[in-house]
């Protein structure tokens, strides 16, 4: 080695052997059990709320001391033939798990809860029970949060896998300076350049430039020079095998993502139940949901067994929806004969003259709108079009005499022309009416094309547009609007421009703000057919009260709040119970008449506010008024449960 490669070697010696690190190493754990965890499907058990309590109900089990280790014995007191309260035992019945439930839709969701369990025959401190839950819906079937129940055993050999790939992960070499034979380099410099070797206590500081005209060769080649190619070689093939040798290791990864629970079982014995919640949002058409469950086991990497297909646990949805009132709703209008619409149309004439140009500028989309607008009316099947009065306004420049005469000209022109074109519809259906005179059946409506007639008129220059214009311009500074209006106290129109032409902003309102003045109105005066008083009294439906019954059927309770709040009658407050929105909906309730569904909501609300005592009178009255209620109780939650605690179905 030459002497210059020896002496790079010492600096960058030097300089490596001042760099320590370690690479850190990502630590692979499993994931912390949360509760014990389960296997087939059941319905949990839900206790009616024993916080109510009604004066008219039957009176709860009395509990009796039976004297034995402090057991208590649960009785029913009852009345004999001689009046005497006798106490009856209560006999356990065999427990029958019931397949499907009444289930209530709050809120535009329904919360669907079902058990998993796992029996102790399925237990093995060597297996993995992967559960896979399904619910099926409107005939569509998806796949809820898998459930894993893992044995004792299972879980360390899967940690003994992460182990072993973590030691296999710290043998990769991270830090770059152990790829160099550093010591090699240190003896052959200490026996052979020992004055170069006293460089490692020096700590002058040398530049890479300086370090390079000293030696002849740079850092990176006294690098490769001394780099272990060998380990490198060695080192590189371990980083691109990593992936292999974690599925070596790892045969059954601890998966985290995706799952509802993840459990280790430590014992064998019993059986592991699970509560399993999964939130539906309901759609109109929406009456049932039916939950499934099927399953691996698995021994390490392989499956060993399959769990069979569950039967399915079925939740029937009610909804407050069902409890609409769908009657139409009608408003009083009164209909007037005459009818009156306008328009505006952006007519661009050449400077001074008044010929109708239809390719000028934007001319030919303008007219045509007017145009389909007469045809429109000129078809209509409910109104007559009787006139059209067209209006032709100037922009304020040039004299005033001479703007009334040219604006009087355009509008003759413009009626003209759309007086022969309405000639032309005209024409166009009386001929649809020759050829379709045969076709006609009892009843239809033939269009029967009806004489117009065009008024001309003209406003010289139209001020009162340009003020309202120049209001809301945002291109005007606030001193150029003052400038403006300041001029609008001068009557004679032709003065009032020339004092404007000496304002700074004049060349803004010729250039933008005057061409928007050249403008033609149409006033079209229609009246309805066959109508021959002026004014009718009449009754139409309430268009927006049905959107807000129809939000009520789709569930969608916000929009139904909203638009039926002023309504203040029935569907309102079950809008508002249906949001939970109780409070609002009492107040309602309350200033309507006491019909069966009146009762029911109030029944509901009370509940739901800590009122039982109300809540059960409320339930008792509506059943009076209306039987098919006492089958809607046991939909609701807020009266099934005062049903099967008070026992409220025998009365």
């Amino acid at each position: 080695m030459n002497r210059p490669g020896i002496i790079a070697c010492v600096l960058l010696l030097l300089l490596l052997t001042a760099a320590t690190g370690c690479a850190v190493l990502e630590r692979f754990g499993p994931k912390k059990a949360k509760s014990p965890a389960p296997a087939s499907l059941s319905l949990p058990y839900e206790a009616p709320d024993s916080s109510f309590a009604f004066p008219s109900i039957p009176d709860e089990p009395i509990a009796e001391d039976a004297g034995g280790e402090g057991d208590l014995i649960i009785m029913n007191a009852v009345k004999d033939e001689d009046g005497e309260m006798v106490a009856t035992d209560v006999i356990t019945a065999a427990v029958v798990q019931a397949r499907f439930r009444n289930v209530a839709e709050r809120h535009g969701k329904v919360d669907l809860r079902f058990r998993i369990m796992v029996p102790p025959e399925m237990h093995s401190s060597k297996w993995q029970l992967r559960l896979y839950p399904q619910m099926t819906v409107l005939g569509d079937t998806v796949s809820l949060d898998p459930v894993i129940v893992t044995g004792s055993k299972y879980r360390k050999a899967q940690l003994r896998g992460y182990q072993q790939y973590e030691r296999f992960l710290s043998s990769i070499i991270r830090n770059d300076s152990l790829l160099v034979d550093m010591g090699q380099l240190e003896i052959f410099l200490k026996r052979n350049l020992p004055d170069l070797y006293a460089f490692k206590k020096d700590s002058t500081l040398v530049s890479d430039s300086l370090f390079f005209s000293y030696y002849g060769v740079d850092e990176q080649e006294a690098v490769e020079h001394y780099r272990r190619k060998l380990l490198i070689w060695y080192n590189d093939l371990k980083i691109s095998r990593s992936d292999k040798v974690f599925h070596r290791y790892v045969k059954a990864p601890i998966i985290t993502e995706g799952l509802r629970l993840d459990t280790v079982l430590t014992t064998e014995g019993g059986q592991f139940i699970y509560d399993y919640v999964q939130t539906l949002y309901t759609r109109p058409d929406l009456r049932k949901a039916e939950i499934g469950m099927s399953g691996e086991i698995f021994d390490a990497d392989k499956k060993v067994s399959e769990v069979p297909q569950s039967l399915p646990l079925t939740f029937y949805i009610s909804s407050m929806s069902s409890l609409v009132d769908g009657s139409e709703r009608f408003l009083s209008r009164v209909i007037e004969r005459r009818v009156e619409a306008n328009t505006a149309c952006y007519i661009a004439f050449e400077a001074g003259k008044a010929e109708v140009n239809p390719t000028l500028d934007s001319n030919e989309e303008e007219m045509g709108r007017i145009r389909g607008n007469l045809s429109s009316l000129a078809r209509n099947l409910e109104f007559d079009l009787d006139s059209v009065i067209v209006t032709a306004s100037a922009s304020p420049e040039g004299a005033y005499k001479a703007n009334q005469a040219l604006s009087s000209r355009r509008s003759q022109a413009v009626v003209k022309y759309f007086s022969d074109y309405v000639g032309q519809v005209r024409d166009s259906i009386a001929a649809e009416n020759r050829y379709s005179i045969g076709e006609l059946q009892e009843g239809d409506i033939q269009i029967v094309a009806q004489p117009i007639h065009f008024v001309s008129r003209s406003n010289a220059e139209n001020w009162t547009m340009l003020d309202a214009i120049v209001r809301s311009d945002r291109m005007l500074s606030k001193s150029d609007k003052e400038l403006y209006f300041s001029l609008s106290g001068i009557q004679d129109p032709d003065e009032r421009e020339s004092r404007l032409r000496l304002l700074p902003c004049y060349k803004y309102f010729r250039e933008s703000l005057y061409p928007r003045l050249r403008t033609v109105k149409f006033d079209f005066f229609l009246h309805r057919k066959g109508m021959i008083q002026d004014t009718v009294h009449t009754t139409v439906i309430d268009s927006a009260y049905m959107r807000g019954v129809q939000a009520i059927r789709d569930r969608d309770y916000q929009t139904a709040v909203t638009i039926l709040r002023p309504y203040r009658d029935y569907n309102a407050a079950l809008a508002f119970c249906s949001m939970d929105y109780n409070a609002s909906a009492l107040d309602i309730l309350e200033g309507l008449q006491r019909s069966s569904r009146v009762n029911y909501l109030l029944a509901i609300v009370h509940s739901r506010m800590g009122r039982p005592r109300q809540a059960a009178e409320f339930y008792l009255k509506s059943c009076e008024q209306d039987p098919s209620l006492v089958h809607r109780g046991n939909l609701d939650p807020e009266i099934a449960a005062l049903i099967e605690k008070y026992h409220l179905s025998s009365k």
